[in-house]
């Protein structure tokens, strides 16, 4: 296991899309490494249960139920955020959404509006009040895209489309560096969560295709994810600026 204690020691770290999969790891691995967190999704039940899990380890950690997507409520919690952890310093913009693959023409409007309010509208009504809350003392971003966001992947344009567009977010808010605010992206390659396994049981064979993509032949975990966005966001990574890392095993080498 990768050792990270220490690595976001005194961090106050926001992480939404926190109820599974990537988010939930991501909060248990930002705390390992020493950061407070404050986490932001849609279901009550599993925020409710990783907050309780992380406090009763001695972490500090808080939540509130959000549509990220909601511009109102995306200030709202990054507000929550600064309240409870006295501050913020840290964020990971990783809510997201994905369409059931299928080719552009025989998709529907409506897949499109959803998957772009949630992965790009949501990012940037998250970014716009990260930064204003960090700009008085600095800060770093994390926004996950995917390699979805570097290379088109087949049946699943919408999605190819809000990836790479979080990758331009992430582009333009480079500049924020100059004044104290780093902001990055991730672009994860085939990991497990929620989404994955279900599209791994409704396709079967597919999660064996996409390992012949990669020269890691493997899913990765949502640990592995998280450890590069924690990495991201530290000191360790202070001359990294509106970069995308990716995170594949090798899918977009090829």
């Amino acid at each position: 296991m990768v050792e990270i204690n220490g690595l976001l020691a005194g961090r106050k770290a926001l992480v939404t899309g926190a109820s599974s999969g990537i988010g939930a790891a991501a909060a248990r691995v930002f705390c390992e490494a020493g950061a407070s967190v404050f986490l932001v999704a849609r279901r009550e039940a599993e925020l409710a249960s990783l907050t309780a899990e992380l406090t009763a380890q001695g972490h500090t950690a808080g939540y509130a139920v959000a549509d990220v997507a909601d511009p109102g409520a995306a200030r709202a919690a990054v507000e929550a955020a600064a309240e409870r952890l006295g501050g913020l310093d840290a964020a990971f913009n990783n809510a997201g959404t994905a369409t059931v693959p299928a080719p552009l023409h025989l998709t529907d409007d409506a897949a499109f509006e959803d998957v772009m309010a949630v992965n790009v509208r949501g990012t940037w009504n998250c970014m716009k009040h990260e930064i204003a809350t960090m700009l008085p003392g600095g800060g770093a971003i994390v926004n996950n895209s995917s390699v979805a966001g570097l290379v088109a992947t087949p049946a699943a344009a919408p999605y190819i489309a809000s990836k790479h567009a979080v990758i331009g977010l992430t582009k333009a808010a480079a500049e924020y560096a100059a004044l104290g605010v780093r902001v990055n992206a991730l672009a994860p390659g085939t990991t497990r969560s929620e989404m994955m396994d279900q599209w791994f049981a409704l396709n079967p064979g597919l999660e064996e295709r996409l390992h012949t993509m990669a020269p890691l032949p493997r899913t990765a975990e949502p640990r592995e994810i998280a450890v590069a966005a924690a990495w991201l966001l530290s000191d360790a990574a202070s001359f990294v600026v509106g970069a995308t890392l990716p995170v594949d095993g090798g899918w977009t080498a090829r």
